[in-house]
Order: C-alpha cells, then structure tokens, then sequence
C-alpha cells in the first residue's frame, strides 16, 4: 500500500532525476516537506532551510516545478506500471525491505516485479564471477541448496555465471530468490536469461531502482551492488577476481556493517584471486558449508512469529493489552480497532499513542496501526 498519491509519485521520481539530488537530499526534502509534491513545489526561501539543499539546488528545484517537466517523462514512468504488470515501493511505505531501509543510501523507491514477503527478511546475498570454474559452478550450487533448505531468500543480480546459477538453484529447490537489475524492469539482460528471468517473478521479485527503458549500462552495475548487499543479512562471494564486481559488492556489504563470507579456491586460478585475499586480510570469513554461515547470526534467523512471542507485555496498562492483541502485522483501521476493543475512538488512540512510544504499535497514513 503507497503512502503517497500518483501526483507524489511522479514528484518523487522528478525529484530524483534533478542533477544534484542524491537519495539522501530527497529523503530530506520530503521528510520536511511531509510530500514529495509538497517538496517540488515548495518556494526557494523554504527550500534552502532544508538539510543538504543549497541556493543552486533550491533554485534547480524551483526551476522544475515551474517547467512542470514531471508531468511528462515522470508521468510515464507511473503509466509503465500497469503495461509490465509492476509495482512502485517507496521508502516511507511499509512494504520497503526493512534491512535495505538501513543502509546509508538506500533508494528512494524501487520497481518490483514479483512480491516481496515478510519472510524475505532472513536473505543472504550469493554473487561471484561471470565466467566460474567447474569447481565454483558446483560450489555455487551447493551452497545455494542448503540456505534454501534452511528457508533463506537468495539474492543476487541475475548476471552470467555464478549469479544465474544462484537463482536457478534457488528456484529449483522452491525456495524464493531476488534479482536486483542495473537495468530498467523491460530490459531482460542477458538476453539468454529470458526464462529465468519470468521464473524469479513467480519464486521471488525483480527489483531496479532504474526508470523503464534503462539500458544495462556497465556504469548502473557498481551502483546496484548496495542494493544486493543492503537486502541482504550477509554475502557469499563465491568466485572472483581482484578486479571483479562482486568485490565490490563485498566492499558495499562491510560499508552497510553485513557479514562476508568467501569460498577459499585455487591460487593459482584467477577467478579464485578475490575470495582468497577478502580470507586473507580478514575482510572475509572462509566458509565450506551452510552452518559456517548461520552460525554467525544465531537468532537473526528466527521468524517474525516467533519473536513476536518473545515480547514482554507485561508492563502493558489492561486498555493497552486489549488493543496489542488484536493488532497483527496487516494494517487495521482506528474504527475497526474501537469495534473490536469495545473503547471509544479517542480512547483508543491514547492507547495507541503510549504504545507507539513504547515501539509496540506503527501508525500508519489513513488511521491505520500494526504492530511494530
């Protein structure tokens, strides 16, 4: 459910497209302004209070709104949606990764193709060279089968190689995969992952933070790199050079405060030069099998519902206890809540209130609260 309109949509895309304005600046911008078009159409004098935002952008921004350039390109890019069957998640909607929301630099919204599911939270990242050994092709696919038996969403970036196999292996064993693009959502690259590509929609979701139309453009791949590592508990680069991107990606992983783990290889093969020295200078922990991994997050992998039986409620006012129990992790509406609870609505949102500040409760645009 987006917690903007379409005309904030296209805004917030607009924004986005300013040169100048990095997803932090935008972030800012609609957080001060509580509206992406809010933000657009703000006037110079209010624009340049804003943290980041100096007399060019301000004036840059003023520009934009007077030229109303966003009811074209932008515009588009909201109707393109509907035709490739996509989604839009911005980062003030409830739906965003929770472990992406983290990184320093997160998109301020994505196109998805697919569904992104609670359960997708425990992920781990697996990327590596494009041309793999026999040796890490079979690595790659071991590896993979065992985080999906242990119900672990696999992330990677759906390029050749140790990438696809990934996937593939993923899906095979019914397990749920992500592939974040360096193009836009209607470009299929490589070509020859055309199949896979649909089979990832049905297992999983495709993501790009890249507008309809985008070529896959060697300079897009570095930047999509934080988003696997930011989706993601750990990475497991499997094979790879000095110079590959899935060091990179490692790189990004360390940056975002995430495990990395590396399979030791051959020293005298060059797809083998990377993990080795990632082991060797300590930025890497050399794994063999799935328990070296989970064992470094222990409880990290526990679902939702069974931490949510780990909450200590027992401060909790009767009035309050009421209203907790019935919350779940669908929004429900303050009227709903004051049937269900038998309180008056005013009565309900005091409670509400006490339990938001106690990180019990989310309060939702509209009225609507779930649990934290």
């Amino acid at each position: 459910m987006n917690k903007f309109n379409t005309d904030d949509l296209i805004a917030l895309i607009q924004l986005c497209e300013i040169e100048g304005l990095g997803v932090n600046k935008v972030r800012n911008l609609v957080n001060h302004f509580g509206s992406p078009l809010n933000a657009i159409n703000a006037d110079y004098v209010d624009l340049v209070e804003v943290e980041g935002i100096n007399q060019t952008l301000a004036k840059r921004i003023v520009n934009e709104n007077i030229n109303k350039k966003f009811f074209s390109k932008s515009e588009e890019q909201i109707n393109l949606l509907e035709k490739f069957k996509a989604n839009i998640i911005t980062f003030w909607d409830e739906e965003y990764p929770y472990y992406l929301r983290k990184i320093y630099d997160p998109p301020v919204y994505l196109f998805i193709k697919g569904n992104i599911l609670e359960e997708d939270e425990n992920a781990i990242a697996v990327v590596g060279t494009r041309n793999p050994t026999h040796y890490g092709k079979k690595i790659t696919e071991k590896i993979t089968s065992e985080l999906v038996e242990q119900g672990i969403t696999i992330v990677s970036g759906l390029a050749r190689g140790i990438d696809t196999i990934a996937h593939q292996i993923a899906i095979q064993n019914k397990g749920r995969t992500f592939a974040v693009l360096g193009s836009g959502l209607d470009v299929i690259y490589p070509a020859e992952n055309k199949k896979l590509f649909y089979s990832i929609i049905e297992n999983g979701c495709l993501i790009s933070e890249y507008l309809f139309g985008t070529k896959p453009d060697a300079m897009n791949f570095p930047k999509r790199n934080r988003i696997i590592s930011g989706l993601s508990l750990g990475t497991v680069i499997i094979e790879t050079d000095i110079s590959g991107g899935a060091m990179l990606t490692a790189r990004y992983a360390l940056d975002q405060n995430r495990e990395v783990f590396a399979i030791p290889g051959n020293i005298d093969v060059k797809q083998s030069r990377g993990t080795n020295y990632l082991i060797q200078t300590g930025q890497a922990k050399l794994i063999t099998n799935v328990n070296d991994i989970l064992e470094e997050f222990g409880e990290r992998f526990i679902s939702k519902e069974v931490k949510a039986k780990e909450i200590d409620t027992s401060h909790l006012n009767i009035f309050e206890h009421k209203i907790y129990e019935i919350l779940n992790s669908e929004p429900l509406h303050i009227d709903i809540i004051a049937e269900k609870t038998e309180l008056t609505t005013s009565e309900c949102l005091v409670h509400l209130l006490s339990l938001e500040f106690k990180n019990l409760v989310k309060s939702l645009p509209g009225k609507y609260f779930t649990k934290a």
